[in-house]
């Protein structure tokens, strides 16, 4: 299996293209969503291209291949919209042996655990900064960083996860960050 995961779109038509651009280039199975996916947020500036209604089309177009979590600035309207399902807090993933427990950043991160076990990988955006650290008992934090918005000086950009091998990309496909579980 090969997933493409990203998170903060936050409506930006343009990251979103680049995005999907990116998906077929990979030929990833599947594309996990880590929330923040139509609107920008009160403390955001308005990304590049902010449309909306262009990155519904995008991602609905993607919908059979998606799985998605709920970030802090998605709502029941956004859900009525998109085709696939958006809502949910979290959702765990079998990367090998390990479960992944995925989800936005904005109500279980590493000040706030979720109810991982001893080797679990904690997955989230939100912070729009990529990340890869281990902590607790063999544990785990991966953060994808953002597609629209990146903070502190990174890329805009994903992972990919194909097999049991874990990398960070550019948008363009650059890998910059690489790690075997």
């Amino acid at each position: 299996m090969k997933w493409m995961i990203a998170s903060d779109i936050h409506g930006s038509a343009y990251y979103c293209r680049k995005m999907a651009e990116a998906f077929e280039r990979e030929g990833a199975d599947r594309l996990v969503l880590l929330g923040d996916i139509l609107y920008h947020g009160p403390r955001n500036d308005l990304p590049k291209e902010y449309a909306p209604k262009e990155v519904i089309t995008i991602l609905n177009s993607l919908k059979q291949m998606i799985f998605c979590v709920r970030g802090n600035c998605d709502t029941e309207v956004d859900q009525m919209v998109l085709e696939f399902p958006i809502l949910a807090d979290y959702c765990i993933l079998a990367v090998g042996e390990r479960l992944v427990y995925a989800t936005h950043g904005h109500r279980y991160c590493m000040e706030a655990l979720p109810p991982i076990q001893p080797g679990d990988i904690l997955l989230h955006g939100h912070t729009h900064i990529p990340a890869w650290e281990n902590f607790g008992n063999g544990n785990l934090y991966l953060n994808p960083g953002s597609v629209s918005m990146p903070k502190a000086e990174s890329e805009h950009g994903y992972m990919m996860v194909c097999g049991r091998e874990i990398l960070w990309k550019t948008l363009e496909g650059y890998s910059y960050h690489s790690l075997i579980l």
